[in-house]
């Protein structure tokens, strides 16, 4: 393998794991019904900064130190969603205490529109896993697969680099 094969491929994971990873969400809430509660939602933010980094990376692939610095931010922040994942997963199973109440939020308005929509609302508990497969959440595949591309990611890195000099 190349030292730009290498980046390329970093690159590449880094823009393809949180863009489906984000896009399975959106598509469990929209099509599966499957709400989020506010620690899903926690985990979604991360991914939206590293497809931000990751198309910088790719936008500077002609100047691949900075290329390679824009996907290892993006890494970072695979990583940070894994990790928020693997916490959330940890309440879900009972392994700790949760930080929030775990309730969807009221939209603005009227107090009476205010009402209606917390009435509307599913409500969502952080604790409890609307779906699982093997036993493990969707916060756990985030986990999982979150965590495991960002480590790829670096090692891709460290590769690049190291053919490189």
């Amino acid at each position: 393998m190349t030292a730009s094969s290498s980046l390329s491929r970093a690159r590449l994971v880094a823009i393809l794991t949180p863009s489906l990873l984000l896009g399975g969400a959106l598509l469990s809430q929209y099509v599966g019904g499957l709400y989020p509660c506010e620690m899903c939602m926690w985990q979604r933010w991360p991914h939206l900064v590293a497809i931000f980094f990751a198309l910088d990376a790719i936008a500077l692939r002609s100047r691949p130190p900075l290329s390679a610095i824009f996907a290892g931010i993006a890494a970072l922040a695979i990583a940070i969603s894994g990790a928020i994942g693997a916490f959330h997963a940890g309440v879900e199973y009972g392994w700790w205490q949760g930080l929030t109440a775990c309730s969807t939020a009221a939209t603005g308005g009227s107090a009476q529109d205010m009402l209606d929509s917390i009435m509307a609302a599913p409500l969502t508990r952080c604790d409890v896993a609307p779906w699982d497969l093997f036993g493990i959440s969707l916060a756990g595949y985030n986990a999982i697969f979150s965590l495991g591309a960002a480590a790829l990611i670096v090692a891709l890195l460290l590769r690049w680099n190291k053919e490189s000099s």
